[in-house]
């Protein structure tokens, strides 16, 4: 290694699906940027994400296993179960003691990290140009916490995080760091699977440091999120599944030609949106709505289409967007038996739920502030992943695709409330309130729910409201708010034209449709015995039933 060389620059290389593993193997001065000029190498650095997961699930565990096992990689495995843990009590002592002279100075950065370093906790290296860029990147590892992280130095996760930093150097860095030369190779990571804080300070040190980095997760979580201002290379896998452990060996079964030439197919077709989609093919997808404006005529025939041929229906990143109905009916028409088979021929549909006694949901008293506080990531959003860890989260019994489904609504539900303040309460309080009553969906609301195969049948819920039998309460219309964020069509008639769901909710949530009549105390009509019995008969022969 040259002497006269004191600056390392790293900056990482456009990278494709197609190239990134050729450019992983070359060489440092094969790859673009490399350059000895002025003092300063200048290498180019493989960083990329790999988010999802892809159909053929055996390949990509196969391939994982390969990455970290056959020597032309030469990638080492980071995960949360593969860290070693250990720190020597010195080291940690160490750490304290830099910290308190910190909270008794009030170090600038620089001065931090030469506490650091002289308290032998940086790395050293045999290479001068490596022993520099170790204190820069520690250097550049403080000043994003101190930029992301309330308080910055002084905030209490400080401590964790370099005690972590300092172990995970000494334990993972340093080996590989020994045979380093940065006119050759730089050291290589792999990361696996889910993260905390300090896991994503150490990869972002490793960044810094110069060394190449690829991240895999399953289930689509990005631990550089928030924490790199640069753009860096991502490939989205069509899929989204929790991740498993990492291969300790390669997985004996293989797909057949069959399995791979269908599921090759299914991924072309939905890639080119033609629409076909399999049974429950969207199952593990998060759905939100898309709230159609339509006219009185059209809630009756858009409302018995199947979801995928609906305008705007729209699938791709894991996202499906359902186009429903939210909509209200005022009054009665002058042609009674229209008004009556319109109604009826929506609500004896195989996935719908009539409601004709209200209140259909029972007011929450919990106090669950804390809850609510605790639930929000740093973003300052709700977190759906916080919420369905939770020990208070409800609907754990559901599929994961669907939880995930439940608790995004309740995050859109929470970031943009629909429902009307009280007089004393803050937009907070509403939050708040649409978070509790949200966690108290009645048992025939989640059937409905659970029926919902996303690209099929949309689920109705369908409200007569004669005004005999109970009155919508503030709870209905939180619940008629989470519905409609999740993809359910509502429905509500008010045959006497009276105010119910417009006293909660934000008019533009809605449509309106005014009919002829207003009639009070309608009785509900049933169809007739033999209507009903011909219609469940043709719903059984398109059912093959």
């Amino acid at each position: 290694m040259n002497p006269s060389y004191n600056q390392l620059k790293a900056q990482p290389v456009a990278l494709s699906y197609e190239n990134w593993q050729a450019l992983l193997k070359k060489p440092l001065p094969e790859r673009p940027y490399y350059s000895l000029e002025n003092g300063t190498i200048h290498i180019g650095q493989v960083i990329g994400k790999f988010l999802g997961i892809p159909i053929d699930q055996d390949h990509y565990y196969n391939q994982l296993f390969d990455y970290v096992n056959i020597p032309e990689w030469n990638l080492h495995l980071l995960s949360e179960e593969s860290l070693d843990k250990t720190i020597n009590n010195h080291h940690f002592q160490s750490i304290q003691k830099v910290i308190n002279i910190h909270r008794e100075q009030k170090l600038s950065i620089n001065r931090f990290t030469a506490f650091l370093e002289g308290e032998q906790l940086l790395l050293k290296s045999r290479v001068p140009v490596i022993h520099r860029k170790l204190r820069e990147a520690m250097i550049a590892t403080l000043e994003m916490f101190a930029k992301i992280e309330k308080d910055g130095l002084v905030n209490h996760d400080l401590r964790r995080v370099l005690v972590d930093l300092v172990k995970w150097s000494i334990n993972h860095l340093e080996p590989v760091l020994e045979k380093c030369d940065p006119q050759k190779e730089m050291p290589k990571f792999l990361w696996y699977g889910d993260f905390k804080k300090s896991h994503q300070y150490f990869l972002y040190y490793l960044i810094k440091l110069g060394c190449d980095l690829v991240i895999f997760h399953p289930e689509g979580k990005d631990i550089l999120e928030g924490i790199m201002s640069e753009p860096i290379f991502s490939h989205e896998y069509p899929n989204r599944i929790p991740a498993e452990p990492f291969p300790k060996a390669e997985r004996t079964r293989k797909a057949t030609v069959a399995y791979r030439a269908s599921k090759e197919i299914e991924t072309i077709l939905n890639q080119e949106g033609s629409g076909l989609y399999k049974p429950w093919q969207l199952r593990d997808y998060t759905p939100s709505s898309i709230t159609l404006k339509t006219t009185y005529d059209e809630l009756f025939i858009l409302g018995k289409e199947i979801a995928m041929i609906r305008p705007d229906f729209e699938v791709g990143n894991g996202q499906v967007k359902i186009p429903s109905i939210f909509a209200k009916v005022q009054g009665v028409s002058k042609n009674r038996k229209e008004y009556w088979d319109r109604l009826q021929s929506l609500s004896e549909l195989e996935h719908s739920l009539l409601i004709r006694r209200l209140p259909i949901t029972m007011e929450s008293t919990s106090d669950f502030r804390f809850h609510y506080r605790n639930a929000h990531g740093k973003d300052g959003f709700i977190n759906p992943e916080i919420m369905m860890k939770s020990h208070y989260w409800p609907y754990s019994f559901l599929s994961t695709g669907l939880q995930k489904g439940i608790a995004n609504a309740v995050r859109r539900i929470c970031d943009k409330p629909g429902l009307k303040p009280l007089p004393t309460e803050t937009i907070e309080d509403v939050k708040m309130y649409l978070f509790t009553q949200a966690l108290f969906m009645p048992k025939p609301i989640i059937q409905l729910i659970e029926k919902f195969d996303y690209s099929q049948h949309v689920p109705k819920l369908i409200i007569f409201n004669n005004e005999l039998a109970g009155m919508l309460t503030r709870s209905d219309a939180a619940l008629l708010l989470l519905l409609n964020q999740f993809g359910i069509d509502i429905i509500l008639y008010n045959p006497p034209g009276h105010n119910d769901i417009e006293n909660f909710l934000d008019d533009r949530l809605f449509d309106k449709h005014w009919l002829e009549d207003v009639v009070f105390e309608l009785e509900f009509k049933e169809p007739s015995i033999f209507k009903k019995g011909l219609f469940q008969g043709i719903l059984k022969n398109l059912r093959g039933d």
